[in-house]
């Protein structure tokens, strides 16, 4: 008990549960496993783009653009697909190609220039989001090819309501779970892994450990575009229309949801099983206010909450950890 108390994961999952017990006692509808898949699928989208800020966070760095670049990669390829024709497997390679290239940009800017992350990829994002829509007019698309749609309804299993009404684990969701477990195989299992980690505890004592820092950062930054690309498609993928200015403004959500996890904003800590507790949480606190009628607006004001006392905790772990650090060299 002491060691999982140790981990802020932990309180998290506590949290999750006294929230969930709450929001059941006053809707029973919040604890059923229809309600569970349609979050788990509505979510995905976030989920993804979590998935991608970890890293950076991880590495010490903070990326703001992942929204623009999700938005590019998906007005991109909604546009060639219905120009040009495809399937599902062009549409990937078309969101992942745009997001991988945008990723990199932010990343050779960073390493070559040396200005600060946060700066270089505020830059970015209106760059890039300024760029789309005056090439676009800020058109929404609609007519998005039937293939797409028929993918976007795919099940690995179904289930069925007492009215008759289907459920289960969309095919969507699955690749949220694909993306995660390559995620943690790479942070978990690989010399590349510890190199974020090493990085983002200090970038010169990662350097004289033989990290290579270009290759890392690089790396890092690809990733994440390419979390940001894929995001952008299964954004389109929930919704069926591709809207220029409906991605851009997410970023607090999915920052608040790693830092919630536990991942630190000067770098070096963080997991992604405490990214996804924080998006669960992100996503119960969202679906259980509208089942419990409360008004939408309360939604921003509990997200910067979330960052401000998920941030004065980490802080607070931390100076304890590092006061019986001291006390142990005293003795």
């Amino acid at each position: 008990m002491k060691n999982l108390l140790k981990h802020h994961e932990t309180y998290v999952l506590l949290v999750i549960i006294i929230f969930s017990a709450i929001i059941t006692v006053i809707n029973p509808r919040f604890l059923t496993l229809e309600n569970f898949f349609d979050v788990v699928k509505s979510y995905s989208f976030i989920g993804i783009l979590a998935v991608g800020v970890t890293f950076v966070l991880i590495s010490g760095g903070i990326d703001i653009s992942f929204t623009a670049v999700a938005t590019v990669a998906q007005y991109v390829m909604a546009v060639m697909i219905i120009r040009y024709g495809g399937n599902i497997f062009t549409a990937f390679l078309l969101a992942a190609a745009v997001g991988i290239s945008l990723g990199l940009i932010n990343a050779t800017l960073i390493y070559f220039f040396n200005i600060p992350t946060i700066i270089t990829t505020i830059a970015t994002l209106n760059i890039y989001y300024g760029i789309l829509i005056v090439i676009s007019g800020g058109k929404w698309i609609y007519a998005l090819p039937g293939w797409f749609r028929a993918f976007a309804d795919i099940r690995l299993f179904t289930l069925c309501t007492d009215e008759g009404i289907k459920y289960g684990l969309s095919i969507i969701t699955s690749i949220w779970i694909l993306v995660v477990i390559i995620a943690w195989v790479i942070l978990r299992y690989t010399k590349l892994g510890r190199g974020i980690y090493a990085m983002g505890g200090s970038m010169n004592a990662a350097r004289r450990a033989g990290f290579n820092i270009f290759r890392t950062q690089m790396f890092v930054y690809s990733f994440t575009g390419l979390m940001a690309g894929l995001a952008g498609l299964v954004q389109a993928l929930l919704v069926q229309t591709v809207a220029p200015n409906s991605i851009v403004g997410k970023e607090l959500d999915v920052i608040a949801a790693v830092v919630l996890g536990g991942a630190s904003l000067a770098g070096g800590v963080g997991t992604l099983f405490g990214t996804i507790l924080g998006v669960t949480l992100i996503a119960i606190m969202s679906n259980g206010m509208t089942l419990m009628r409360v008004s939408s607006f309360w939604y921003n004001v509990f997200i910067g909450l979330i960052i401000i006392l998920s941030v004065a905790f980490s802080a607070y772990q931390r100076r304890t950890k590092a006061k019986r650090a001291i006390a142990v060299e005293v003795e």
